[in-house]
């Protein structure tokens, strides 16, 4: 655990091989559980499902933006004894398992509010910030489901890639020369992504439009008992 915890340090910087080496810590077993999360994340990750992504990128955003936006506000660093971001963290990540729209609501508005508040400079960042993190929280909560997506299925391509090289260990020759050309893997993870994305925003219906249909035909149904039990209550043949 210890090994995986320092590999994932490699997301924290610009360390395009390190994001792929971490297959390495993944036992067989594990790449496959990995590959079939991933395919479930791309073909149904922006539904309902997306519950159980928004839960763990809310407290990771808790962890990452806390003390920048506290700093940034000219508030005091050390606010609940310096565990203000694990306390936010814990927050987001309930909110993000209860309602996922306010992640995605959190997750646009804090950059945009960040870069809005840099733009207005030191002395102005609260009134570039505050309208900046309005606007984008407000575009990233109308636009959920196609936010959803596009994560859903960025994150699933990249779980299905790092699945694949972990299953396919064994064959050490082939996976160590394909993960020693990181850009190819993560290109490979991106073209997963944009198919992902196409299919479920394209192709499959959205929960809500999924919703009507089962009602349409629960109702359909229903008139059609209604009639055979008509005809048959009155001898209609």
């Amino acid at each position: 655990m210890e090994g995986l915890l320092q590999a994932l340090k490699a997301y924290q910087t610009f360390n395009p091989s390190g994001w792929v080496g971490i297959y390495r810590l993944l036992p067989m077993w594990g790449g496959i559980v990995c590959c079939v999360a991933g395919v479930t994340l791309l073909l149904v990750g922006g539904g309902r499902l997306f519950r159980v992504l928004a839960g763990p990128i809310g407290g990771v955003l808790g962890l990452l933006w806390t003390q920048v936006v506290v700093t940034k506000l000219g508030l005091p660093a050390e606010m609940l004894g310096g565990r203000l971001p694990t306390v936010v963290a814990v927050v987001l990540l309930a909110m993000g398992f209860l309602f996922p729209p306010a992640i995605t609501f959190l997750g646009l508005g804090v950059p945009l509010g960040l870069v809005a508040g840099q733009i207005a400079g030191p002395q102005d960042f609260l009134l570039g910030f505050a309208p900046g993190f309005i606007i984008g929280g407000l575009v990233g909560a109308l636009l959920h489901r196609q936010v959803s997506v596009l994560v859903a299925s960025a994150v699933g391509a990249w779980v299905l890639v790092i699945g694949a090289l972990a299953a396919l260990h064994q064959f050490g020759g082939l996976v160590a020369a394909v993960a020693g050309r990181p850009w190819g893997v993560i290109v490979a993870a991106g073209l997963f992504a944009v198919a992902g994305a196409v299919y479920q925003l394209a192709v499959r219906p959205s929960p809500e439009q999924a919703d009507k249909e089962r009602a349409e035909r629960e109702r359909l149904k229903q008139r059609q008992a209604e009639q055979r039990a008509l005809e048959k209550r009155w001898g209609v043949k």
